[in-house]
């Protein structure tokens, strides 16, 4: 929108506090984006209690991550056929049935087809919620209620793997899907209550000439699922090498171009791609690719580094990521306050720098990193995310009319969990890869002429003698020492690339901030320079 003053739009007073519609949007999100991760720590137990391999079991997180990416951009197309509010409720329905489901499954098959259902109806759950906020509330007070939203959509990735652990241990895998039945039936039920259809959202169905796009239906399903597979399973298959991936990948980059290009002919898309145009819009979708690939990629790498190096377990290396999640919690609300005193873009740009120092800061880990030093990096980390989630989000529909909200929260929340398969795609590639290169290094150094490895040699060799063993025996011992203190380094080496790679992604996304319009917060009014 070209225009230079966007008047707000009155709103009619609603007969509802708007706060109490937040806090019933922000529990099924909370739910919902809980599910993407709370399993992670439990595949272990369910590959065991359902007789599978840890190898099969894997495809109870990518059974879910496929059926939400397909669901998240058709978000708004059903709203419209099928009404925000009827279509909202029975997403929830259907999480809440699958999910009690899931906690009862007898097999792995079974297992892997309610999570495909939990899926399809929790995908929906954040693009619709995010809708009915930007509704609810007047355009001042619309950063505090994102801020309320982002909370739940970016504390719960966090929170996550702690509350899988910590119910994993000590009761049962299967409580981490029924957990997700009362909170369901509240949700519906304050849904049913609270929430209402706008009354400018008017439903258009078939026979008023909605036309169903079949063709841009099975090209984005097909193009999603061939994606979210190769990115869950490309580094278990190494990658190209498998004919399976580069199939899928193949498919995947086909069926995607050729449904932007379909669906920019079509009078009723499923999925509006002619909202890229607006520029804030765009920029802050790329943004949220990016915020989704760090906080996901650091939220898998951080827990692994402290597990396998440092000897944590489960819960104690949630311990270490849980404060992060407290540091979003406070901070959301601030930063909902600042929105309408300060450039969303100068918040954007404090939070990637913030997020960007944390960071930085683990790459300076060691062997000997404590318990503290892992916790602050993470907190100084989370301090930044608090200050981007919300303000990208409102520089991204300042522009964006209100009766393509849905479709617009949908391809934005896609960018979000796309970006956070990929991250932790990547970050897991990054990790091995990273890892053969510095043991490979690091062995050319392990060489009889090299003084250094001689004497911890000799050293080793005559510590292990010293307690009983021969010298043959003593010297493989010593042998196999050094080997795993190199092996131990190289894996240190690998995390601390990861962890430089997300800053710089970060880092990179600083100069996208000067392209955006300059949105300037006023009450009652936007100002777009």
């Amino acid at each position: 929108m070209q225009a230079n003053v966007i008047e707000t739009l009155p709103l009619e007073k609603p007969a509802i506090n708007p706060w109490m519609i937040a806090g019933v949007v922000m529990l099924a999100t909370f739910m919902e984006v809980l599910d993407t991760s709370v399993a992670n720590v439990a595949l272990p137990h369910i590959a065991g209690s359902l007789a599978s391999t840890s190898d099969e079991a894997t495809w109870v997180l990518t059974a879910y991550l496929v059926a939400n990416a397909i669901v998240l951009p058709l978000s708004g197309w059903f709203s419209t056929l099928f009404g925000r509010k009827r279509f909202y409720m029975t997403c929830v329905l259907i999480f809440t049935l699958s999910s009690a489901m899931c906690g009862l499954a007898p097999n792995l098959g079974t297992l892997i087809l309610f999570r495909v259902l939990q899926g399809l109806g929790g995908g929906a759950l954040q693009p619709v919620s995010q809708a009915i906020l930007r509704e609810t509330f007047p355009r001042e007070k619309q950063g505090m209620a994102m801020a309320v939203y982002g909370m739940g959509v970016v504390l719960a990735p966090v929170v996550g793997p702690t509350l899988g652990g910590w119910i994993t241990d000590n009761f049962t895998w299967r409580w981490i899907f029924l957990i997700n039945i009362p909170v369901g039936i509240c949700s519906l039920l304050f849904t049913s209550l609270l929430i209402f259809d706008p009354p400018y959202l008017r439903r258009k169905t078939i026979a008023q000439g909605l036309k169903i796009d079949y063709i841009g239906l099975g090209l984005l399903a097909t193009g999603l699922a061939a994606l979210e597979i190769t990115l869950d399973e490309g580094q278990r298959n190494d990658w190209f090498s498998s004919s399976g991936i580069v199939a899928a990948a193949v498919i995947a980059v086909t069926a995607l171009i050729s449904v932007v290009f379909w669906e920019l002919r079509q009078k009723d898309p499923v999925v509006d791609f002619r909202l890229l145009r607006d520029r804030n819009f765009a920029i802050s979708t790329m943004a949220l690719f990016v915020l989704g690939f760090v906080l996901y990629g650091s939220t898998m790498a951080l827990p692994l580094f402290l597990q396998t190096l440092l000897g944590y377990t489960a819960t104690q290396s949630g311990m270490a990521l849980s404060p992060g999640g407290l540091a979003i919690l406070v901070m959301m609300p601030v930063v909902g306050f600042l929105l309408g005193r300060v450039q969303p873009r100068w918040l954007v740009i404090f939070g990637l720098l913030v997020s960007a120092y944390g960071l930085h800061l683990m790459t300076l880990f060691d062997l000997s990193v404590d318990f503290r030093h892992a916790m602050d990096a993470r907190i100084i980390q989370s301090l930044g995310l608090a200050f981007m989630f919300v303000p990208i989000n409102t520089m991204a529909f300042y522009s964006i009319d209100k009766q393509s909200t849905s479709y617009a929260t949908g391809l934005i929340n896609l960018a979000r969990n796309i970006g956070g398969s990929t991250g932790i795609a990547l970050s897991t590639t990054l990790v091995a890869r990273r890892q053969q290169f510095h043991q490979q290094r690091l062995m050319e150094n392990l060489n009889p002429m090299n003084p250094t490895y001689q004497s911890v040699l000799d050293n080793a060799q005559h510590l292990f003698m010293s307690k009983g063993s021969d010298a043959v025996h003593a010297m493989a011992q010593a042998q196999q020492m050094v080997y795993g203190m190199v092996l131990r380094q190289a894996t240190l080496l690998s995390f601390i690339d990861n962890f430089r790679l997300l800053a710089l992604a970060f880092i990179a996304v600083i100069p996208l901030m000067f392209l955006m319009k300059k949105v300037k917060p006023r009450k009652g009014e936007v100002m777009l320079e």
